[in-house]
């Protein structure tokens, strides 16, 4: 536990980062735990593996505490996110049990490729405008289970895919965040699951792991991270945000390129 402070540091950063800038901690938590995975000399070969496992166990627990915060205030459309579920179970357990047959570098360039997307997204914030209605109940099951396998493989809660898809719906933004939130809890319990399982498989990890997923960096992470996004979330109306979101953009862009340099 000599890497106890760290992280605290990335959990109290992911919870600050997104209660201020909205965004979800998976995709800004996995470079920061492959650097210290690395540094404590985890396998070479399954270093993203646990990075992406580890990360995507810390979204099911604030995933879960946020899609109550919204269901409060009735911001999830439960219809849709009922129907997307199946699709989103699949997609997500299945790309998990995949990942964990994909080499570390391979994966890397993918994680990073996305980072890329998610960077560009986030710096233009274009708001994408609605074109048709939502599809019915097996468009639902398959766009869930494409938005379920990419978020399963980015340890990300979906959220990036999710909204754009149900605004192009002509869902309202609030209920489109909402039902997002929603999302994010089957995305991040079944990836957990399937990092969990093919773990299970792999010889020689290091103690303290449950498959893929490292318990004691988790424990810290979520410890850290629950309490400072409400923090996040009141400076949120006092920080010029929109400024932070294109800094944030480069640096997310800059942490990705580094983890994939450090592999070669």
């Amino acid at each position: 536990m000599e890497w106890w402070w760290a992280y605290l540091a990335i959990g109290a950063a992911v919870g600050f980062l997104a209660g201020l800038l909205g965004i979800g901690g998976g995709m800004v938590m996995v470079p920061m735990l492959f650097f210290v995975f690395t540094a404590k000399g985890f396998p070479h070969e399954h270093l993203m593996h646990f990075a992406l496992g580890t990360a995507m166990a810390t979204v099911a627990f604030t995933s879960a505490a946020s899609v109550r915060a919204h269901h409060r205030h009735q911001g999830v459309d439960w219809h849709v996110a009922r129907a997307m579920a199946p699709g989103i179970v699949v997609g997500s357990l299945g790309a998990a049990l995949v990942a964990g047959f994909v080499p570390t570098r391979p994966l890397a360039v993918f994680f990073t490729a996305f980072m890329f997307y998610a960077s560009v997204q986030m710096f233009f914030e274009s708001t994408p405008v609605p074109t048709r209605g939502l599809p019915g109940p097996t468009g639902l099951f398959a766009v869930g289970a494409s938005i379920g396998a990419v978020s399963s493989i980015l340890a990300a809660g979906g959220a990036f895919l999710s909204i754009p898809f149900l605004l192009r719906c002509n869902v309202s933004l609030r209920r489109a965040i909402g039902t997002a939130a929603a999302n994010g809890f089957p995305i991040a319990a079944a990836g957990t699951a399937g990092y969990v399982a093919h773990g299970l498989r792999a010889p020689d990890l290091p103690a303290g792991s449950l498959g893929f997923v490292y318990l004691p960096a988790l424990a810290l992470v979520v410890a850290a991270s629950i309490p400072l996004a409400p923090l996040g979330a009141r400076l949120a109306h006092r920080l010029p945000v929109r400024r932070l979101r294109v800094v944030f953009s480069l640096m997310l862009l800059a942490l990705a390129l580094r983890m994939l340099a450090n592999l070669w």
